[in-house]
């Protein structure tokens, strides 16, 4: 068994892995469930340095960057263009050992005509199985991306079907999709095995 911290609103294990928000395109703000995690349980969200014109190998160099300040297991938390760099990141790391599994929600079709053309460089999106566990969260009406193209790549990822998951009409699944502190989301992290801070 464990050892455990006592607090006083909860009980926490030290063998709790860091949690690691992966913000997409324009970063995520004050009220992306993502930022309310942060504030909410501790969880360390990768900075990049240029969240409008995104560099995708300057964002796998940083989160790269991140896992070797801290050699700690990890459970990666990507949302929209943060999934794609999930992908490209462990299709050339030398660090994905560190990741115990991986929350995908609403990746992004980054080959439809629409898309913003900061992303272009980011194309094609990596399709590689992931060497780790992952869960990819959809809608049903995501504007950035359809369900069937999120059940494509979650096969082309390894994700097991009954962990490629539609939340229904939720939109991009961000901050203005009414999810507030989104518990089932963080509920989900628990099989990595996450044990959030209590709020303050």
């Amino acid at each position: 068994m464990s050892a455990r911290i006592a607090t006083t609103a909860m009980t926490v294990s030290i063998d709790s892995p860091r949690v690691l928000p992966l913000p997409g395109w324009l970063d995520s703000g004050p009220g992306h469930w993502q930022t309310r995690w942060e504030l909410l349980h501790g969880f360390e969200r990768v900075q990049q340095s240029d969240w409008v014109a995104p560099r995708r190998g300057d964002w796998m160099a940083r989160l790269d960057e991140v896992l070797l300040a801290d050699t700690r297991p990890v459970v990666l938390v990507a949302h929209s263009l943060g999934c794609a760099l999930v992908a490209a990141w462990a299709a050339h790391s030398r660090l994905t050992g560190q990741v115990r599994g991986a929350l995908l929600v609403a990746p992004p079709d980054l080959d439809r005509d629409d898309m913003p053309p900061q992303l272009a460089p980011w194309r094609p999106l990596q399709r590689q199985r992931l060497p780790f566990p992952a869960m990819l969260v959809h809608s049903s009406d995501d504007p950035f991306g359809s369900s069937a193209h999120a059940i494509r790549l979650a096969a082309d990822w390894g994700v097991d079907a009954i962990d490629a998951i539609d939340v229904g009409d939720r939109g991009h699944i961000n901050g203005d999709s009414n999810l507030g502190d989104w518990p089932q989301g963080l509920a989900w992290l628990r099989r990595w095995g996450v044990q959030p801070a209590a709020a303050p």
